[in-house]
């Protein structure tokens, strides 16, 4: 008896799913999306680096151990503070040797000035040959030529002493410091960095670098949207500057740097964050758009239009398709007019399984049904 029951069961529910299967085995199933009314925006995408407008490295241009440090990183200076001093001893010193010096080339001068004077004398009155006296007056030129390069020494010695304190040149806020106090530095041959000062980080710049096939769509004036991985679910904005002439080459690709202004009211934008930026070329409002699969996708074993078509079905389940105008495209998706495309209609974008044919018929043995459109 339980086995007779058990067949029962068996053969009801065999039954049930020959009765609720699909009809046909080729079935199609697709991916579908639908088509909205929107604005979009074409734009070419590319990376950079920000940085502040204006940028002073202060250096030292006197070598010497670093005896006080009067600013550190993030401080704000006026121009003209004093924010670092080199040890003066040994300039101090040098300036001392050439006031000796300049004192030394001042008796000489005088001694010369006597010594001419004397002979000056003698030559009027026939007692010095013309030689003596010629050497007389050359020396008197040598004395005052000397005195004047021990100046010179003099005023060198005492710049140097000036140049061992550090001055800020500009006003703005301290980016880096180089030293620390007790550091011996260097300007032998260049002069060493000791600070980086950035102007103002309220206005700031993207310093972009733009493959060359798309550099012919950049211009001044260009509006840029961008965002930093600091805070992603934000969009910044900008303007190109400048499109620079001189280009770079990164594994055999060209590329030009493309300045974007940037102002940064709230200084939540730092020196050195990349920034990913679109450069927008081209905009429209109020268009209807379909995502760019939607344009590719094509029936199995069918030949591929020439014209931007989109597929979509009936509502009695059959294949048709409409020929589009396609406009603008983010990438992403693509603006359309024409073929009677109305915003809420489904297309589709790809076949998710089984043969896209729409049943037994081949859905290239269709007829036309009104201009561009196609139901099979």
């Amino acid at each position: 008896m339980r086995l007779l029951i058990a067949g029962a069961v068996l053969l009801v529910a065999i039954g049930g799913w020959l009765l609720m299967r699909p009809r046909g085995s080729n079935a199609p199933a697709y991916r579908f999306a639908t088509a909205a009314r929107g604005n979009i925006e074409a734009a070419v995408s590319a990376t950079g680096t920000l940085a502040a407008v204006t940028t002073v490295q202060v250096g030292t241009q006197v070598s010497g151990q670093i005896a006080a440090i009067y600013a550190d990183f993030n401080d704000r200076v006026k121009r003209g503070q004093l924010i670092a001093r080199i040890d003066p001893t040994l300039q101090q010193q040098a300036v001392q040797d050439a006031e000796a010096g300049l004192e030394r080339s001042q008796a000489e001068v005088l001694k010369a000035e006597s010594d001419y004077a004397r002979d000056s004398a003698l030559y009027a009155s026939q007692s010095l040959t013309r030689s003596d006296f010629a050497a007389t007056q050359y020396a008197l030129a040598s004395a005052h030529a000397d005195a004047k390069s021990a100046q010179v020494t003099l005023d060198k010695a005492r710049q140097n002493l000036l140049y061992t304190s550090i001055y800020a040149p500009i006003d703005g806020i301290v980016v880096q410091r180089n030293v620390d106090v007790g550091q011996t530095v260097a300007a032998s041959l260049q002069a060493p960095q000791l600070f980086l000062i950035a102007n103002d980080l309220s206005q700031m710049e993207i310093l972009a670098s733009v493959d060359e096939s798309d550099i012919g769509q950049i211009h001044q004036g260009q509006a840029v949207h961008f965002t930093v991985a600091a805070y992603p679910e934000a969009t910044f904005r900008g303007t190109v500057r400048q499109v620079r002439l001189q280009s770079t080459t990164v594994e055999n690709v060209v590329n030009y740097t493309v300045v974007v202004a940037v102002t940064n009211p709230q200084r939540k934008l730092l020196p050195g964050m990349t920034a990913t930026a679109a450069f927008v070329t081209g905009s429209a409002t109020d268009v209807l758009m379909v995502p760019n699969a939607a344009l590719r996708f094509r029936p199995t074993g069918g030949v591929a239009d020439t014209i931007p078509t989109l597929w979509y079905l009936t509502p009695q389940g059959r294949l048709a398709s409409v020929h589009v105008t396609p406009g603008l495209s983010d990438g992403q998706r693509t603006a359309v007019q024409g073929g009677g495309v109305t915003a809420g209609m489904r297309v589709i974008t790809a076949a998710a399984g089984g043969a896209p044919t729409g049943g037994t018929a081949s859905p290239f043995q269709g007829s036309p049904q009104g201009p561009g459109r196609r139901v099979f």
